[in-house]
């Protein structure tokens, strides 16, 4: 039979075990039964596996190897009541039955019910010690890793201790965080096992060390399977050109060739992707002979990353048996690319498998995150409210939702709704999307008011400094921002590109060089100086922008979006025509800047360019409908204020026609304390 089960002909073994019942079940060895059970869980025979405890019932009282076979079974078969009935039942709790005990709780993820198996034993041998480590590791905490230190201690220089255990206790001690008494453990060891490397690589990436888990790896000769796969995942966590080489090398090695399995060929797509090299993850995945999910969902993965929503969602099609990572996975794509066909392929998988377990609370957040980057609104509301158990990401996700459709108050609805939760307050998402949902209707009543429910440990939060700032900005309140910025304990690059915001939002541009001058060289990003360059446009300082402009090393689109802006808000059209041509030279026609020189000519009320730019603009791009709308409004709004109300009506008149739609607007009061939002319809 166990010839049967190595060979994994797990039916056979079945067959066989029923042939031998019917001769005489009473010889039947604790053996026999153990690799029949075994086979049972393989093949999820779970009624014949209950058949086989009940023909062994009266031994068991006999006979504790059946008893730690019984409980073997059950827990793999996640049945823990029935398992912990047996294990209180039996009267001798050999240190065998508390391994496969423990070990149960663990695999169940149920590692406090491990631990207090642990502390009823008297005399552990290195197998339980071996499991508490491994059941601490699963719920690090400050009292898990006292526990396992005063363990090591009292068993440390006796046999009770093995490498086995202190491979277990490096990684406990790596998972509670003490990166440095497992690093001293390590060094101090005269004898490393390839698995002690392994739990000091895992360990490095657990506390996000990659640079320490790349460097410990080059120091093993003959790295296995595990090594290589903890290797990539290293590369992975920190991409880089030097990453992605390492990774190619390792991975055209002969030898690490001829251990492919569906875990390393998933670890090198990941590492692959998130090193930006697409073309070389897709040969990988189309070379392998068998493809796992899990690979499928790397590949998916790694498109959503490299912003290829649509190849994500090419895969998905190809996929017979999605499980609820790669529907998660499909949300997340269609989210990233928002469309009518998006929107209605969303619709058809969740009508699918909404009444399966395939759409997990993972899931059902990203299926509202979908819904609401495709603009419906009130599908996302529909699925929401129709939801039993609502979990916290799933709050943040519609919140998210709201902002993005420019409904601040829904946000906050709902923010009133969890706030007093347990779980609020210390999740620092709902408390930024709650001060960004301030800073849309940006009343300074509102915004003291999220600021006062903010927990004192969290106003500490950079994050959550950052979006203070941006908030009191946009709410004019431009002291109060400052206020947060003086109180900074250390000032990251997006703290001082906020603060720059706001004395630009508030036509203070004159503080807001003088701040963008005192930024350390390291911590200018390409937003900052955007945010300078928007601050001279809006306080008219034309010279300092070109001479910040100029001394831009790479320019992107929103540099030369922001000073083709400040130009054409000076009134100099012939010089930011000129910057556009000259962007032209190496890039694409950008609409930003097109939108930025038509609406300063409009305010200028300068005829003749308005209709020149809003002609290029329909031959540029044809297949921008609301950008050309939006233009178009803009010229109707020109004719309209320059008395030519004819040519005005006859735009108006023919926007009607061709079915294109504006959005209302929303207003916002405050009264006693309570939000009020008022819609007004904008006019053609």
């Amino acid at each position: 039979m166990k010839i049967l089960n190595d060979k994994k002909q797990f039916k056979q073994t079945i067959e066989l075990f029923e042939r031998e019942t019917k001769k005489n079940n009473e010889q039947l060895s604790s053996f026999i039964i153990d690799q029949a059970l075994k086979a049972c869980v393989q093949v999820r025979d779970f009624r014949r596996g209950k058949d086989i405890h009940q023909l062994v019932q009266h031994r068991l009282s006999a006979d504790s190897s059946l008893v730690k076979s019984l409980i073997h079974y059950y827990m793999q078969c996640h049945d823990m009541n029935t398992a912990e009935s047996l294990f209180h039942m039996s009267t001798n709790k050999t240190v065998y039955t508390c391994s496969v005990m423990m070990k149960g709780y663990i695999e169940n993820r149920k590692p406090e019910k491990a631990i207090e198996v642990f502390k009823g034993i008297d005399k552990p041998d290195a197998v339980l010690i071996t499991l508490l480590f491994k059941a601490c590791a699963q719920v690090p905490s400050k009292e898990s890793l006292n526990f396992v230190k005063n363990i090591w201690k009292k068993y440390q220089n006796t046999s009770a201790l093995d490498n086995h255990a202190l491979t277990a206790f490096i990684g406990a001690l790596m998972r509670c965080g003490d990166v440095k008494h497992a690093e001293t453990l390590f060094d101090q060891s005269k004898y490393k096992t390839l698995p002690m490397y392994g739990a000091v690589m895992k360990g490095y990436i657990y506390n996000e060390l990659p640079r320490k888990a790349i460097d410990l790896f080059q120091l093993v000769k003959n790295p296995n399977e595990i090594l290589i796969l903890l290797l990539f995942n290293g590369c992975a966590q920190l991409p880089s050109e030097q990453s992605l080489n390492l990774v190619k090398n390792v991975w055209e090695q002969s030898k690490v060739r001829s251990l492919r399995s569906g875990n390393l060929l998933t670890s090198v797509i990941d590492a692959l992707m998130k090193c930006g090299d697409i073309k070389s993850a897709e040969v990988v995945f189309v070379e392998s002979p068998s493809k796992s999910i899990s690979m499928h969902g790397a590949m998916m993965k790694g498109y959503i990353k490299n912003d290829m929503a649509k190849k994500a969602i090419d895969l998905f099609q190809q996929i017979k048996d999605p499980n609820e990572f790669i529907i998660t996975l499909l949300f997340n794509a269609c989210a990233q690319l928002p469309s009518e066909q998006s929107l209605s392929l969303v619709k058809a998988v969740w009508k699918k498998y909404q009444n399966t377990s395939l759409l997990n609370n993972h899931a059902l957040t990203a299926l509202i995150d979908a819904f609401m980057k495709c603009g419906d609104v009130k599908g996302a509301e529909a699925i929401f409210d129709k939801l039993p158990h609502k979990v916290l990401p799933m709050y943040g996700a519609m919140m998210k939702g709201y902002l993005l459709n420019k409904t601040p108050s829904n946000a906050l609805d709902l923010y009133h709704q969890i706030k007093n939760l347990k779980e609020t307050k210390s999740n620092v998402v709902i408390y930024l999307l709650a001060i960004n949902a301030s800073a849309q209707i940006a009343m300074a009543s509102q915004c003291q008011a999220i600021v006062d429910d903010i927990p004192q440990h969290l106003l500490l939060n950079i994050q959550i400094c950052n979006s203070l700032i941006d908030m009191w900005g946009k709410a004019g309140c431009v002291q109060k921002a400052e206020e947060v910025f003086a109180n900074l304990s250390s000032i990251d690059q997006v703290g001082y590109a906020s603060m720059i915001h706001v004395y630009g939002i508030n036509g203070m541009g004159v503080k807001a060089v003088e701040l963008f001058h005192q930024i350390p060289r390291s911590l200018i990003a390409d937003y900052t100086y955007v945010c300078v360059l928007n601050a001279c446009s809006h306080a008219g300082l034309v010279d300092q922008a070109r001479s910040i402009f100029t001394s831009i090393e790479s320019k992107t689109e929103k540099h030369y979006a922001a000073m083709m802006d400040c130009l054409s808000r000076g009134s100099l059209f012939d010089e930011a025509q000129q910057l556009i041509d000259q962007y032209e030279l190496h890039h694409p026609p950008s609409p930003v800047m097109y939108m930025a020189l038509l609406s300063a000519a409009r305010n200028r009320r300068n005829e003749q360019l308005v209709e020149s730019i809003h002609h290029r603009m329909k031959k540029l791009f044809p297949r921008l409908p609301d950008l050309i709308t939006s233009a178009t409004v803009l010229l109707a709004n020109l004719y309209g204020s320059t008395g030519d109300m004819d040519k005005a009506s006859s735009i108006r008149s023919e926007l009607s026609r061709s079915g294109a739609k504006k959005k209302p607007g929303l207003s916002w009061t405050a009264v006693d304390g309570e939000l009020y939002v008022s819609l007004r319809k904008r006019i053609m």
